[in-house]
């Protein structure tokens, strides 16, 4: 079947309809081609951010030709089909929704509504399907992110956004193996032979997070993502809804790990709220990791509950195999707050003038209140020693006291 002069197959998957095909062929090509141009003139500019005024005949053909994509689409409709067909359509609305906010075509700030009418209308009735937010998610830049001939989607051709994705996609695949060999302890319970196994799985999982990171921090450059990539993940308008940008830490493993390794409580207030508040940004599936993750006891509370098993070889294995993943889990989240949070948010940002600051971040909020908030996560992973949040500090003191010298 052809669709445009080009085979379906070629470029989606065979259960895609015509008009899918021709909406995902453009996402991956002239999609791809405007927004470069945009950058490229946008780099000439005296100051970067700054992007109202500069390339407006481009702005409009990249908003006319995404509409006249999306309106066959919304009278096609598309939600009977499985599950990834269905939600990589939604990240290609998702995709032009943020394209346009990245060049000011919209900006919530000085609407009430989005005038992307039509793309509201599609991405709300597929998110309202799906069971997710309706615009694009950390999901559709990495793990759902489908690659043709071995290109997957892009904002645009610059290396530094390609750079910023594999690293983080195989950083987010190494936390989920973390978090699924520490799932499988639970039913085992804690003192069984192969816990020791899964332990050590999970803290190699955690050591290969870090080392992606660290290298990640080594080749990305600053202000090619500070500039380029970032602003793609701003917050914008779906109807008259504001929902917040992509955020590389929306999947369940981080939040799995924090919870079953003991070092983050459900019953935190701070911490569940911030964990609420990302459900509907995950996969259904993901979301259910969440969810069971909340459900089940941690490893931390069940290992000091045993110490009279103090003297036995199981306990003394397990507890320092169990404090070495701790510490390889609050190792990458300091890395990743200390050298990536401000060396590639925080430090550019104070180099920009104040008026390009407004919605500078993802999620939405200030960015000193986003860094404070994001210093409170890392000091939990940590353990840090702090009487203003609740952290283990303690109780991880009491496990180190109880093994041999």
């Amino acid at each position: 079947m052809y669709a445009d002069g080009m085979p379906i197959a070629a470029h989606a998957h065979s259960t895609t309809t015509p008009r899918v095909a021709a909406f995902d062929r453009w996402i991956r090509g002239r999609f791809v081609d405007l927004n470069t141009e945009l950058e490229e003139l946008y780099l000439r500019q005296e100051h970067r951010s700054g992007v109202a005024g500069v390339g407006d005949e481009l702005k409009v053909q990249l908003l006319e030709e995404g509409r006249e994509l999306i309106i066959p689409l919304m009278e096609e409709g598309n939600t009977d089909e499985a599950f990834d067909v269905t939600f990589e359509l939604l990240g290609n609305v998702g995709y032009y929704m943020s394209a346009c906010r990245r060049h000011e075509i919209t900006e919530p700030s000085r609407e009430r509504t989005s005038p992307l009418v039509e793309a509201s209308a599609l991405a709300l009735h597929l998110g309202a399907s799906l069971g997710t937010v309706p615009r694009f998610v950390a999901s559709h830049m990495e793990t759902f992110n489908r690659a043709v001939n071995g290109v997957y989607r892009t904002f645009t051709h610059g290396a530094d956004e390609k750079i910023f994705l594999d690293y983080n996609t195989r950083s987010a695949f190494a936390y989920m193996r973390a978090a699924d060999a520490l799932g499988r302890i639970h039913p085992m319970g804690v003192s069984h032979p192969a816990a020791n196994d899964l332990l050590r799985d999970a803290r190699r999982a955690l050591q290969d997070a870090l080392a992606l990171n660290t290298e990640l921090g080594e080749v990305l450059d600053v202000d090619e993502f500070f500039f380029s990539v970032r602003p793609y993940y701003k917050p914008h308008r779906v109807g008259s809804t504001e929902y917040r940008g992509a955020n590389a830490g929306d999947f369940a493993a981080f939040n799995q790990i924090d919870m079953l390794l003991g070092l983050c409580s459900p019953t935190d207030v701070s911490y569940s709220q911030v964990v609420s508040e990302k459900f509907p940004y995950l996969t259904p599936d993901e979301q259910r990791r969440l969810h069971d993750s909340f459900r089940h006891p941690n490893l931390l509370d069940s290992l000091l509950s045993q110490v009279e098993h103090v003297d036995e070889d199981w306990f003394q294995q397990n507890v320092a195999m169990f404090l070495d993943v701790c510490a390889a889990h609050g190792a990458a989240a300091a890395h990743h707050h200390d050298q990536l949070v401000v060396g590639f948010i925080k430090g550019p940002a104070e180099r920009i003038p104040a008026e390009h600051l407004t919605g500078i971040t993802a999620s939405g909020p200030p960015l000193d209140v986003l860094l404070r908030a994001l210093e409170g996560l890392r000091d939990r992973r940590l353990a840090a020693d702090r009487d203003d949040i609740p952290t283990r500090h303690d109780d991880l003191a009491t496990l180190r006291g109880l093994l041999r010298s």
